[in-house]
C-alpha cells in the first residue's frame, strides 16, 4: 500500500512538472506513432500523460462501435451484426493491451527505466492508430447494406439497339451435314 503512495505521488509531481510554469499543458500528441527516436525525445511525464489520452479515446472509439453493434441488432442484418462484431473484438483485445501497455509504462517511468517506457508508449501509439482504423471499418460496415439486395428491388433493364437479334447460344445447323453416320449393319 505505501509503494502504491510513493508511485502515485511521484506520478503527480511528474505531470505537474511536465505542465511548464505557465499552468498549460503540453501539444497535443500527433495521430500516428512516433519512431523510436522520436518516441526517446519526449519526456517520459509526457508519455504517461499523452498514453493515458490514447487510452480515453480507445475507450470513446469503443463506445461508438458499440452504439454500432446495437444499430446493426436492431436492423437485425446478420452481415451487419457480424461485421462490426469483429472489429468491436479487436477494438477489445487492442484497448486491454494498451491498458497493460500503460501500467508498464507508468512503471517504467517511475523506475526511470527509458528505454522500457518507450517500448510501452510505441505499443500504446500503434494501438491508437489500429483502433481508429478499426472504428471506420465499423462505420463501414453499418453501411454494407448497399452491396446487398432486397426482394421488392425491382431493375429495368434497357437493351441497346444495335445488338444483333436472335438468341447467339443457338446455333443454326450446317445444311447437308449428317448429325449421325448410317449404321454398318442392316440393323437399326
Amino acid at each position: 500500500m505505501n509503494k502504491r503512495l510513493v508511485f502515485m505521488l511521484s506520478l503527480v509531481a511528474g505531470l505537474a512538472l511536465a505542465q511548464g510554469s505557465n499552468g498549460t499543458a503540453p501539444a497535443a500528441p500527433s495521430a500516428a506513432p512516433q519512431t523510436p527516436s522520436e518516441t526517446s525525445n519526449i519526456p517520459d511525464a509526457e508519455k504517461v500523460r499523452r498514453s493515458g489520452d490514447a487510452i480515453t479515446k480507445m475507450r470513446s472509439q469503443l463506445k461508438d462501435v458499440l452504439g454500432k453493434l446495437e444499430e446493426a441488432r436492431q436492423s437485425k442484418d446478420v452481415v451487419k451484426l457480424n461485421c462490426v462484431n469483429e472489429k468491436l473484438a479487436q477494438m477489445k483485445g487492442l484497448l486491454r493491451i494498451s491498458e497493460a501497455a500503460d501500467i508498464s509504462l507508468q512503471e517504467s517511468v517511475a523506475k526511470k527505466e527509458s528505454e522500457s517506457a518507450d517500448h510501452e508508449y510505441t505499443k500504446v501509439s500503434i494501438a491508437e492508430v489500429k483502433v481508429n482504423e478499426l472504428r471506420a471499418a465499423a462505420e463501414e460496415c453499418i453501411g454494407q447494406l448497399g452491396f446487398r439486395t432486397d426482394e421488392n428491388q425491382t431493375v429495368d433493364v434497357e437493351e441497346p439497339t444495335d445488338l444483333p437479334k436472335g438468341d447467339p447460344t443457338q446455333v443454326a445447323p450446317v445444311p447437308g451435314v449428317i448429325g449421325r453416320s448410317p449404321a454398318a449393319s442392316g440393323t437399326t
